[in-house]
């Protein structure tokens, strides 16, 4: 059974013509803030990868099919504390949630290795996003159901549709080991596997792609300092962005004093999980972005980079 990335890659191939549409996967994309030819499909129709709009959740304890080293986006907000565990998320990439009051989307990139979050509420109204099938960067493009503008994932903006240029709202959100966040938040709440679909939770469709150095689609912007698939900390401040990558965190010490487009901050980092959580002064967390090397790249090529200890 081929995985979802090499059916996208085969009628990327077979399609050349799409390039030159503006129609995609049933969406009237004109005048984008990124170039039409570099939005392209990534194999499923719209919604053929489907959102979890209705989640059932259960607890840690009853959460038994997770391993240690299962990866999971762990949120906390206004007191409630949830656990989605990408077993989950790479078969849906987008989880509709209301947690604590604030409607949220949860979603998750396998291609880029990114998990964030969102409100998904614009000037009082409330929205569901979806899947689009399309891809940017070999990043998601979600689109919201109200009115069906496409979103780009990294950018956390939509480049086309009504919206065009509006930004979302992130909501701070961990990528790390489930040992880790159940060691931390024994009362967590879990996304169950009880979705609504048929899918095999068990097995990844994306093969060894985490570990090796392919990369599908084409990209803005390549580099070759770090593999690419080196997952580093991004953080974004005032326009301005800066990557820690874990193969420079691991000449250090946490937590890391650091300051960066005149804001302090720390950053608290664990080498053996791969996760990274960076706060202000005041100890609040800032919203920040776990990804793979080559994403972060393709969408920030001016970024500054943390060198460790030579």
């Amino acid at each position: 059974m081929l995985s979802l990335i090499l059916v996208g890659a085969l009628l990327l191939t077979v399609n050349p013509e799409q390039a030159e549409s503006a129609q995609r996967n049933g969406f009237s994309i004109e005048d984008p803030l990124v170039p039409l030819e570099d939005i392209l499909s990534g194999g499923p129709p719209r919604d053929g990868i489907p959102s979890i709009d209705s989640p059932t959740f259960i607890s840690a304890t009853e959460a038994d099919w997770l391993l240690p080293n299962s990866r999971v986006l762990g949120l906390e907000i206004n007191g409630v504390v949830r656990a989605y565990p990408l077993a989950i998320l790479n078969w849906h990439e987008i989880v509709n949630d209301t947690a604590g009051g604030v409607p949220l989307a949860i979603t998750f990139c396998p291609l880029c290795g990114t998990g964030m979050a969102f409100r998904r509420d614009f000037k009082g109204t409330v929205t569901t996003l979806g899947v689009s099938g399309l891809l940017y960067n070999s990043d998601l493009l979600l689109y919201d159901r109200q009115s069906e503008s496409l979103w780009s994932q990294v950018m956390g903006q939509a480049v086309s549709g009504p919206r065009k240029g509006e930004r979302l709202v992130a909501v701070p959100i961990e990528h790390t080991t489930w040992e880790d966040w159940k060691t931390q938040h024994p009362d967590t709440e879990v996304l169950s596997k009880e979705t609504g679909f048929s899918r095999a939770y068990g097995r990844s469709p994306y093969g060894d792609y985490y570990e090796n150095g392919d990369i599908y689609f084409p990209l803005s912007f390549r580099s070759s300092q770090y593999h690419p698939k080196e997952r580093v900390i991004g953080i974004e401040v005032d326009g301005k962005f800066k990557a820690y990558p874990f193969a420079e965190l691991s000449q250090v010490q946490s937590p890391l004093e650091d300051t960066f487009a005149g804001q302090k901050f720390t950053l608290e980092f664990n080498l053996e999980t791969r996760n990274g959580v960076i706060r202000d002064p005041q100890g609040k967390v800032l919203p920040s972005v776990n990804a793979f090397w080559f994403a972060w790249y393709a969408f920030h090529p001016e970024t500054k980079i943390f060198l460790g200890k030579n």
